[in-house]
């Protein structure tokens, strides 16, 4: 089969690779119809290569056709449309049964200390071949696949693999009162969606910082008051001033340490690159390299007693954070990969609704060829051609 490869720092390849096979009884083979291009995914193509090996298959938003199921799979059958969690969960353990699919104990990377698993995401969650690809072999799949109706278009159904869950959690954690009012820092995919649910759960004050036109144009088209990063110098004044001079009662941080600016970090990020695997590993797992500009930002913003709800991805342990200004304002914090099984009940009616009220059929801006996947990559990457969210077509 065709499957996209990561092969170095900005390398990433659609190599020919031997076709998945059904290996645990727990265990489905999918043939993909669609897989997303995330933000984390440009983690791995430009931060996160020490955690990788060459010819890893990337991708964790994938939906598509069952081909075969093991034998201890009974909810879905072969010829059934499902979309795949990006956590690899078991539905049974302590921790999902708490809801915490994504610290399933089950898939927990014990090597690495760190939760459950992913889908075609690095060493540190299990490096677990991804769904761009022709076919997927899908674990723990007597729990995982969420079966979705034939009929509507894939990109109906395919943001429950990640986007939405994702998104839905950010708002969920950020315990917005009623009548109460929200940031969301960054306009990439989740934070647009952090944008659109909250809207959609009848959060009438909702805000929301970028720097990338486009992005600041989608959002003022639904409402959201969009605020370009560039045109103030003093952005808390600003938000202050429109929230009775307190700040908003949460802030949603969906930048993580993709965040522009930040001059150290990045230049950290690209020095742990040129590391060979072992010492780069060690430097990103203990430096704080994170570039923190938007998470100070969400703690400087929010207001005394507000919430921050954390969903971009950081990844230094060594970050340095301001502790007297967070204890002062009594911050309440919270985070976490999404736990994306926990949250379809709520989705569901939302993408099959009729007048697909959260806009998913409209979200992607480009639909490619799973063999043009470099190119997507780069132009993802470099925000070219007004490129939002990339789905890849095998």
């Amino acid at each position: 089969m065709k499957a996209v490869a990561w092969h170095g720092n900005h390398d990433v390849r659609v190599d020919t690779v031997p076709d998945p096979t059904i290996e645990q009884p727990t265990d489905a083979i999918i043939s993909v119809t669609s897989s997303g291009i995330c933000g984390s995914d440009l983690h791995l193509y430009e931060v996160l290569g020490p955690y990788l090996d060459e010819g890893d298959i990337l991708g964790h938003e994938p939906m598509g056709i069952v081909e075969e199921v093991g034998a201890e799979v009974s909810h879905i059958t072969p010829g059934d449309r499902v979309v795949i969690p990006f956590n690899v969960s078991c539905g049974h353990c302590f921790m999902c049964d708490k809801g915490l699919m994504s610290q399933c104990e089950t898939t927990q990377v014990r090597e690495y200390d760190t939760g459950a698993a992913f889908l075609g995401y690095t060493k540190l969650y299990g490096q677990v071949p991804g769904g761009q690809a022709e076919f997927l072999r899908v674990p723990q799949a007597q729990f995982g696949p969420i079966k979705v109706p034939d009929g509507p278009s894939d990109d109906r159904f395919l943001y429950l693999s990640d986007v939405l869950p994702t998104a839905w959690q950010a708002v969920e954690y950020a315990d917005i009162p009623a009548g109460g009012s929200l940031l969301v820092l960054g306009l990439g995919p989740i934070g647009e969606m952090c944008c659109r649910i909250a809207q959609q759960r009848g959060v009438e004050h909702v805000m929301a910082i970028d720097l990338v036109p486009e992005r600041l144009e989608r959002a003022r088209g639904h409402g959201v008051q969009a605020i370009d990063l560039e045109e103030h110098d003093d952005l808390p004044a600003l938000v202050r001033d429109q929230t009775d001079g307190r700040g908003p009662d949460s802030v949603i941080d969906a930048v993580g340490m993709e965040a522009h600016g930040a001059p150290v970090g990045k230049l950290a990020h690209r020095l742990a690159g040129l590391l060979p695997d072992a010492p780069a590993q060690k430097m990103i797992e203990t430096a704080g390299i994170d570039r923190l500009s938007a998470l100070h930002m969400a703690i400087e913003l929010v207001q005394r007693g507000g919430t921050v709800s954390l969903s971009g991805v950081y990844g230094g342990a060594a970050s340095p954070m301001p502790l007297i200004q967070m204890f002062d304002k009594q911050i309440n914090m919270r985070m976490g990969q999404a736990n994306v099984k926990r949250w379809i009940d709520d989705l569901m009616p939302l993408v099959t609704a009729g007048d697909d009220p959260l806009g998913v059929e409209t979200f992607a801006t480009h639909h490619v060829p799973l063999g043009e996947a470099p190119n997507a990559y780069e132009t993802f990457q470099k925000k070219e051609d007004n490129a939002f969210k990339i789905i890849l077509k095998p």
